[in-house]
C-alpha cells in the first residue's frame, strides 16, 4: 500500500514538472504593460518574434469571463507571422480593475486602439482587430468606428434580436454596418443562437469583402484553440495585408505544448489532492462502512433514522430552485458584491440552500455535533488545494489569481455556497445511507435540477446568469471534482459541516475566478 502511495506521489510530481516546462516553453517575445486610454488602465501582453520586421499589427479582445491569458494561443499564431500582438484585459476581467460593463468594455476597447495609433506603436492600415465572443463583438463595433485594415471575429456575440434570442439578452445593440474584409468564424456547438447570428453578419453587401466560415466538431470555447481557427486568420491576415508572395503564407499553427503542459500538471496536482486532504483531515472521525458499523456512531443512527429518500430530495430541490429564481426576478439581496451573474448566482445559492435547511430544520441539529479541529483543518484543506489550483492556472493557463478587491467578496461568497452545500449534505444523507457513487449521482441530479431553474429564469422570466450557461460544461467538471473532494472530507471527519465548510472553500473562490467585477 505504501509504495501505491509513493508511486502516486511521484507521478504526480513529475506531471506538474514536465507540465510547467511545456506551459513555459514558447519561441516569442511576451512582455506586460499598462496601458492609460480614457480614464481605462488597461493590463495588456504584448507578444512578438522580437525582432525589427514586423509586418503588421493585431489587438486581440478576449470575451466574457475570460482573459488576455486565455487568448495566447490565438495571439501566438499571429505572432508567428511576424505580427506584434497587443492582448488586453478588458475592465474587470484579469488583472485590469473594473468597474466592467459591455458599454464600458466597448469604450475602453476603442480607446485602446486610438491610443495605440496616437502613440504610432500601431498603423491603422497594417492592424487586425480580433476577438472572441463579447471580444468579437467589440472587434467588429471597434472596427467600424476606427479604421483599420480588418477584423477576424470569432463566435462574436449577437447584436440582433434574432434566432430566439431575446432582446434583453443582447449585450451589444445598434449595431454597426460590417466592418471590410472581415471573417466571421462559429463552432458547430454555439448557445444562444451565436451560430446562425454569426453567418447572418456576412450578407448582401457585407458578403464582397466578407467571409463566413463553419467550424464542424467545435464549440463555443474550444475554437480558442483549434488549429483550423489560427490558420484560418492566418490566412486572412496575409491577404488583407497584402502579405507579399514569398512571405504571405502563413507558418503554421502554434505549438499545443502549453496547453497540454498546463492539463498535465492539473493531473498531477489532483493526483497529489488526495493524499494531501487525507493527511491534513487525519482520521478526526472515521465514517463506518456499513450499516452494522454504524451502529457505534450516534450521529450515523439518528441520520439513518432519518434519511431523506432521493426522490423526495429531487422534488424538494425543484421545488425550492424555482421558487428562488422566481424571488430573485423581483429582488436579488447579493447585488452589493458587484459581480456581474456572480451576485445572482451567489443569492441563488443561498435563497436555495436556507429554504432546504428550513424545511429540514429538525435534522439540521443532527450535523452540528463536530470537532472544531475538524472544520479548521477542512478550511485550510480548501484554502490551500484553491491556491494550488488557481496558482497553477494563473503561471499555465488563464489569470486566475485572486486580486484582493476579489478576496474582499470572498467571505460573503462562501456564506451563501456553505448554505447550499450544507442543505446538499443533509440532502444526502450520512454515509452509511448511500454508497460514494450513488451520493455523487444524486449530487450532481441536485445540481443539474438547479441548473434547469436557472436556465428557466434567463429564457422565460428575464433574468439569471448567462453564464451559467455558457461555462456549463466546465461548470460540470468543477462540481464533480469539488462532489469527490467533499465526500473525501466527509469520510475522513464524518463531519458533514466540514464537508460543506471544504466545498464551499472551493465553489466560492471559483465563482470570484469567472464573474467579472461590476
Amino acid at each position: 500500500m505504501k509504495w501505491r502511495k509513493g508511486l502516486r506521489a511521484a507521478v504526480g510530481f513529475v506531471l506538474c514538472i514536465a507540465g510547467f516546462v511545456l506551459a513555459w516553453a514558447t519561441p516569442y517575445r511576451e512582455t506586460t504593460v499598462v496601458i492609460g486610454a480614457a480614464g481605462c488602465r488597461l493590463v495588456t501582453d504584448v507578444i512578438d518574434q522580437g525582432n525589427d520586421g514586423t509586418r503588421g499589427y493585431v489587438v486581440v479582445f478576449h470575451g466574457l469571463a475570460a482573459n488576455k491569458k486565455i487568448m495566447s494561443y490565438l495571439a501566438r499564431g499571429f505572432a508567428s507571422q511576424n505580427l506584434r500582438v497587443f492582448v488586453p484585459d478588458l475592465p474587470g476581467h484579469g488583472r485590469t480593475p473594473g468597474p466592467f460593463s459591455f458599454e464600458r468594455a466597448e469604450a475602453c476597447a476603442g480607446s485602446l486602439v486610438r491610443e495605440l495609433i496616437a502613440r504610432r506603436a500601431i498603423d491603422p492600415q497594417r492592424t487586425m482587430l480580433a476577438g472572441h465572443s463579447m471580444g468579437g463583438a467589440i472587434a467588429i463595433r471597434v472596427a467600424a468606428r476606427v479604421g483599420v485594415a480588418g477584423v477576424v471575429a470569432i463566435s462574436p456575440a449577437p447584436q440582433r434580436a434574432a434566432h430566439s434570442i431575446p432582446r434583453d439578452m443582447l449585450p451589444f445593440e445598434n449595431p454597426p454596418s460590417l466592418p471590410p474584409h472581415t471573417l466571421a468564424m462559429s463552432a458547430a456547438f454555439e448557445p444562444l443562437g451565436i451560430r446562425q447570428s454569426t453567418r447572418d453578419l456576412i450578407m448582401g453587401d457585407a458578403a464582397a469583402t466578407g467571409k463566413y466560415l463553419f467550424l464542424p466538431s467545435a464549440t463555443h470555447v474550444s475554437v480558442l484553440f483549434d488549429s483550423r481557427v489560427v490558420r484560418a486568420a492566418q490566412e486572412w491576415t496575409a491577404e488583407t495585408l497584402k502579405f507579399t508572395a514569398e512571405s504571405s503564407a502563413p507558418s503554421g499553427a502554434p505549438s499545443s505544448a502549453p496547453l497540454f503542459g498546463s492539463l498535465a500538471g492539473l493531473a498531477g496536482i489532483f493526483l497529489l489532492a488526495g493524499p494531501f486532504v487525507r493527511e491534513t483531515m487525519g482520521m478526526q472521525r472515521p465514517a463506518p462502512a456499513s450499516p452494522q458499523a454504524a451502529a457505534a456512531d450516534p450521529q450515523n443512527v439518528r441520520g439513518a433514522s432519518t434519511a431523506i429518500p432521493a426522490f423526495r430530495a429531487l422534488l424538494e430541490t425543484a421545488a425550492v430552485s424555482f421558487l428562488a429564481v422566481v424571488l430573485l426576478r423581483f429582488w436579488d439581496p447579493l447585488s452589493f458584491i458587484r459581480l456581474y451573474n456572480g451576485s445572482y448566482f451567489a443569492s441563488f445559492l443561498l435563497i436555495a440552500g436556507l429554504a432546504l435547511l428550513l424545511v429540514h430544520y429538525k435534522s439540521v441539529r443532527a450535523l452540528f455535533p463536530t470537532k472544531i479541529s475538524a472544520l479548521l483543518l477542512a478550511l485550510l484543506a480548501g484554502l490551500v488545494l484553491h491556491l494550488l489550483v488557481t496558482g497553477w492556472f494563473d503561471a499555465t493557463f488563464m489569470e486566475a489569481w485572486l486580486s484582493w478587491a476579489r478576496w474582499a467578496r470572498f467571505p460573503v461568497l462562501f456564506v451563501a455556497a456553505l448554505a447550499y452545500l450544507l442543505a446538499e449534505e443533509l440532502l444526502l444523507g450520512p454515509l452509511a445511507v448511500r454508497s460514494s457513487a450513488a451520493r455523487i449521482w444524486l449530487a450532481l441530479a441536485l445540481r443539474l435540477i438547479a441548473f434547469i431553474a436557472l436556465v428557466f429564469g434567463i429564457f422565460v422570466l428575464h433574468s439569471g446568469a448567462i453564464l451559467v450557461i455558457l461555462l456549463a460544461v466546465y461548470l460540470a467538471l468543477v462540481f464533480i471534482f469539488q462532489r469527490l473532494g467533499m465526500d473525501l472530507v466527509r469520510r475522513q471527519t464524518g463531519s458533514a459541516i466540514a464537508a460543506a465548510v471544504f466545498g464551499a472553500i472551493l465553489l466560492a473562490g471559483f465563482c470570484l475566478v469567472i464573474f467579472p467585477v461590476t
